[in-house]
Order: C-alpha cells, then sequence, then structure tokens
C-alpha cells in the first residue's frame, strides 16, 4: 500500500472511531435521593394509603441526551403494581430541551418548581403531580422505573386531564433516547 493510500485509510478508520465514540455517547440520569437497584427512601414514599412517607419527589439530573432533542419527559412506573397494568405514580411533559435537572419537590404543583411550559400529566392517583411508592403490605419490594424522555418534538399535544397512558403513547411515539434509574420499596 503506498503512503498517501494508507495515510488516507488511517484518517478515515480514524474519523470513524471518532464518529462512533460520538454516536455511543450514553445518555444517563442521576439523583442524590435514588440510587439503581436501592430502596426508596422515606422522603419519596407517598404519605397515605398506610404508608408514611414524605411524597416528595426525587431530584433529578440527566445528560448526553441525542444532539437533536427539542424537549424532554419524566415518568416513574410501577410494573409490579397489582392492577394488571402498573401504576404511574409520576407524569412530566414538555420540559425544554435547555432544562437537565428537576429539583426535589418539583412534582409537587404547589411548589410550582417545574420550568416553564413544563406540565405535569394525570396519574393513577387520579390527579397531576408527584405520588409516591405505597406498594400493598408484604408485597415483595415493587420495581419503580424512573425514566426520561428525550423526545423529537418541542411539545405533546396532549389534552388537559389525558391518562398517564395517553401520555406514554405520545411519549413512544416522539422518543429519540431513553435514560433510567430503576429503585426498589416494600414494605
Amino acid at each position: 500500500m503506498s503512503r498517501p493510500m494508507a495515510w488516507i485509510v488511517l484518517s478515515t478508520l480514524a474519523a470513524l472511531s471518532t464518529a462512533s465514540a460520538q454516536n455511543s455517547k450514553t445518555f444517563t440520569v442521576t439523583s442524590p435521593d435514588v440510587h439503581a437497584g436501592q430502596k426508596l427512601a422515606s422522603a419519596q414514599v407517598f404519605g397515605g394509603m398506610g404508608c408514611t412517607g414524605n411524597n416528595i419527589s426525587p431530584a433529578l439530573t440527566w445528560n448526553g441526551a441525542p444532539a437533536n432533542t427539542k424537549s424532554y419527559a419524566v415518568t416513574m412506573y410501577d410494573p409490579d403494581a397489582p392492577t394488571g397494568s402498573g401504576w404511574w405514580h409520576w407524569v412530566v411533559y414538555n420540559i425544554p430541551a435547555s432544562v437537565t435537572t428537576l429539583a426535589a419537590g418539583a412534582g409537587d404543583p404547589k411548589k410550582n418548581l417545574l420550568p416553564p411550559g413544563a406540565v405535569q400529566g394525570n396519574t393513577d392517583f387520579g390527579s397531576a403531580g408527584y405520588g409516591g411508592p405505597c406498594p400493598p403490605a408484604g408485597d415483595k419490594p415493587h420495581h419503580y422505573h424512573l425514566t426520561v424522555f428525550a423526545l423529537d418534538t418541542d411539545k405533546l399535544d396532549i389534552p388537559a386531564g389525558a391518562t398517564a397512558a395517553y401520555v406514554g403513547f405520545n411519549l413512544h411515539a416522539h422518543t429519540i433516547g431513553k435514560a433510567q434509574l430503576i429503585a426498589l420499596y416494600g414494605r
């Protein structure tokens, strides 16, 4: 192989390697309040229905989303709930693409801690806002999926009062990346 050809091959391989490294950038979510595979603290647990938690949504920070992200959504879902369809604990969407963090307590509609434009959808508690874990006493620990969705649209056009399943349908239609933490809780 001639020197110029070898140089072209090496340059091409280096460019492909750089592009591959950039494309493999990992979309992650972290929290000082929730740790993957660990038990949720009483601060995040529901206060009612036999549970004595503080019902505070966790602080979240995410990074590494796809470059073409136009907005985000955050959900917390329990697939282990004995309902036949799981349980939606938190649904937030239309989070601007410039926002990569939510403060602890942002799920409380009275605190007004969400960024402008963000909307909290109804949960399976029947209202908008965060509702923490409260699985039936004696169940094995449930898995709580905290997911940040990177979306290809600035805004999801969802009617007020829509169910979490309706929001989820729209999220999945626009998802270009997901970051997730799964924590546990049982009593």
